[in-house]
């Protein structure tokens, strides 16, 4: 099976190319587990599988969570897709549309290195998101975890989103409050979680735990969500530099909330995996 690896700001995928395979093969739940299993596959936060057909956008993508569940967005994903898409050569223009689950985008390439992905329109509405309760813009609620009570607010920019404004964060924060919060009985299709410290009007620190991958060095779609969620709060103007510990993702926020967001990818690997993988259990 062939694959290409590339990370962005650390948050590292897994290209496989369905046009490589017999038609109509798809990757099971176990294959899936076993690729991104960080000791005993080839380790990933999670695989993209594309491009397929659409008949909304140029590609088709669907991206899969290490845990087999499947994401309806990732904004470094689909950054580090788009240059895949580049690197093969199925793509000779530097702007074009990629269809997901969670909506279209357009992707424009510069250099080959940096990307620059139209997220969409951020919503707030508890119906989107989708977040438990009556329909309403949901700011400034409370959450209980661990007998901890947070401030947070819920976005989605295609997938769901909560936003918890502290004044200061950590690794270890988000290590042990996300995975309780990823799966709270407010979020049905539970949720990514981002611990969000703002700087100043044009700066915000990040420490992500991503729904279905865990503790995650960079999220494009967690940027794009944590970004409208501090503008719409007033706590930062229209463009903001997202920091987190893989580095730093730049991030222009339209009058509609529209998000443009932009970084690097980086090429690790190309490679083949042996069907000997697929023999052992985990």
């Amino acid at each position: 099976m062939r694959f290409s690896k590339y990370h962005a700001l650390g948050n590292d995928y897994i290209v496989m190319n369905p046009g490589d395979y017999p038609q109509g093969m798809s990757l099971s739940p176990g294959q899936i587990r076993k690729i991104c299993h960080r000791n005993f596959g080839v380790g990933s936060d999670g695989i993209l599988w594309g491009p397929l057909p659409s008949t909304k956008a140029k590609f088709g993508l669907r991206i899969f969570n290490p845990d087999a569940s499947e994401a309806e967005k990732s904004g470094n994903g689909l950054r580090i897709f788009a240059r895949f898409l580049w690197d093969q050569g199925l793509v000779k223009a530097t702007s074009f549309t990629i269809e997901t689950p969670g909506g279209v985008v357009r992707a424009e390439v510069e250099n080959g290195h940096q990307i620059t992905v139209a997220m969409g329109q951020v919503s707030f509405d508890s119906r989107r998101i989708p977040v438990a309760g009556p329909p309403r813009d949901v700011l400034n609620e409370s959450v209980i975890v661990q007998g901890r009570t947070f401030a947070f607010c819920a976005a989605t920019v295609g997938n769901p989103h909560c936003v918890i404004p502290l004044p200061e964060i950590s690794p270890e924060l988000a290590r042990r409050y996300g995975p309780d919060l990823e799966v709270h009985p407010n979020f049905p299709n539970r949720t990514n979680v981002q611990f969000m410290q703002v700087l100043d009007r044009t700066n915000i620190r990040l420490e992500i735990w991503e729904r279905g991958a865990g503790y995650t060095l960079a999220s494009g779609s967690s940027s794009s969500a944590a970004a409208a969620v501090a503008h719409r709060l007033g706590l930062v103007d229209r463009q903001v530099a997202v920091h987190m510990p893989g580095g730093q993702i730049r991030i222009e926020i339209g009058p509609d909330y529209a998000i443009r967001m932009s970084g690097p990818v980086t090429k690790v690997a190309e490679g083949m995996i042996h069907p000997e993988l697929f023999t052992v259990k985990l």
